[in-house]
């Protein structure tokens, strides 16, 4: 479901979200098995294996213990919620001070002061921040502790029951840089971030399929893509007898048009709405491109071609000596062709 599409309260999804939003807290331990178990059903993901004394098979488990290793000795602990291959997830419930549900003397948000209503927003008091930071860390920790055999995981999930989930990432698989995923500005899925398919989706990955997340393999595989395209191109311009030395540098002329198109140097899709052009009327192509390459070329002209430019060509200037001059030249090419 769309963020913008009305909520229809027979929704799965709606009905997990209305379920849990708002909470103010309560027992952690008591809260955070039945929110995970329901948004795994809510996402059609498997259920966690009921727990195996030996541990060893406890591959995909609530409560799986491990032995974390210090120089004034080992202490034993539980990951909240552990799926090997995948994520190591830690779980905290945050509470409001002096509500009914708070807990003293646990070393909760309340640390460092109070939390506005907007807790997890920016501009958020710390104590939360350093809260859920806190949690990362408790999760590296557990992540080091794992047998060698199972090897870092890709992810490590801090949850705030009921509120949030934060996703850090290192594809590495030497767990040294768990970084927020994808991104610092939307590392954070908040519940009603769950209306949205992409982040449904991207959980799913994160539990099913993880390395799929991993952007070193997804531009490698983009640019693997790419590489096939412009060497069909130049196979399909050479063989039409156009020398090699100058279709490389026709082909690298391409490619940074886009670049400039992309990062906002030239006026946003101008490159491909010109190329559409093209393909409807092939003669104006050449003359097109040259009125665009010159443009790009000339320092006067650039920040003019940039405001000015024309959205029936793609490229062109409205000004009028400018567009009979492209007309002039793709007449002129029409009849050298």
């Amino acid at each position: 479901m769309d963020a913008q599409t009305p909520h229809n309260k027979n929704d799965p999804v709606e009905s997990f979200i209305a379920r849990w939003q708002g909470r103010e807290g309560g027992q952690e331990r008591a809260n955070y098995v039945s929110f995970l178990k329901e948004m795994c059903a809510v996402l059609e993901l498997p259920q966690p294996d009921p727990a195996d004394a030996t541990h060893e098979a406890n591959d995909y488990v609530f409560e799986r213990a491990v032995t974390r290793h210090h120089d004034d000795g080992d202490r034993a602990g539980r990951i909240d919620l552990y799926r090997k291959g995948s994520f190591v997830l830690e779980a905290k419930q945050s509470r409001w001070k002096g509500g009914n549900k708070e807990i003293k003397n646990q070393d909760d948000l309340f640390a460092a002061g109070d939390e506005p209503a907007d807790r997890g927003k920016r501009g958020a008091a710390r104590a939360w921040d350093v809260l859920m930071l806190n949690a990362k860390r408790q999760a590296e920790e557990y992540a080091r502790a794992l047998p060698p055999s199972h090897g870092w995981p890709p992810f490590i999930l801090v949850c705030d029951v009921g509120h949030c989930i934060e996703v850090y990432a290192d594809f590495t698989g030497q767990g040294k840089n768990y970084t927020q995923f994808p991104d610092r500005q939307s590392f954070r899925i908040y519940l009603e971030d769950l209306r949205k398919k992409e982040v449904r989706d991207t959980l799913t990955r994160i539990w099913q399929e993880p390395q799929a997340l991993d952007p070193t393999k997804t531009a490698a595989k983009v640019t693997r893509e790419i590489a096939e395209r412009l060497a069909a191109v130049s196979k399909a311009m050479e063989a039409k007898k156009y020398p090699a030395e100058q279709v490389a540098q026709f082909l690298m002329r391409c490619l940074f048009t886009m670049f400039a198109s992309s990062v906002k140097l030239l006026p946003e899709n101008a490159f491909i709405e010109l190329l559409d052009d093209a393909r409807k009327s092939p003669a104006a192509f050449v003359p097109l491109l040259e009125e665009l390459w010159k443009s790009m070329n000339d320092a006067r002209s650039r920040p003019a071609f940039a405001r000015t430019c024309c959205a029936s060509t793609a490229i062109c200037s409205p000004t009028p000596g400018r567009c009979r001059s492209a007309a002039r030249k793709s007449a002129n090419y029409t009849k050298r062709h």
